[in-house]
């Protein structure tokens, strides 16, 4: 029981970092910043997967959510070119 109480609490923490990194993307993306935007997706990209390797989140959740913020940040860059 214990271990199950301390392995929610650093899920937390965790997800709570991948929920942090993806609200800097989406605010970088409002503000229409492609470099900053690209910047805060690789951030958010690399624990995204760090997190999931390590059973935080589902691989395929990840996977998902790295796919929809390319598919964001794409369309920022066409949109400037």
């Amino acid at each position: 029981m214990r271990q199950n109480k301390v392995r929610a609490a650093r899920n937390k923490v965790r997800k709570t970092e991948i929920k942090t990194a993806i609200g800097e993307f989406k605010s970088a993306l409002g503000s229409k910043d492609a470099a900053s935007a690209e910047k805060t997706f690789r951030n958010a990209a690399k624990l995204l997967d760090r997190h999931s390797h390590r059973h935080a989140l589902h691989p395929n959740t990840a996977a998902r959510r790295k796919s929809r913020m390319a598919k964001r940040l794409n369309a920022l860059k066409a949109a400037k070119a």
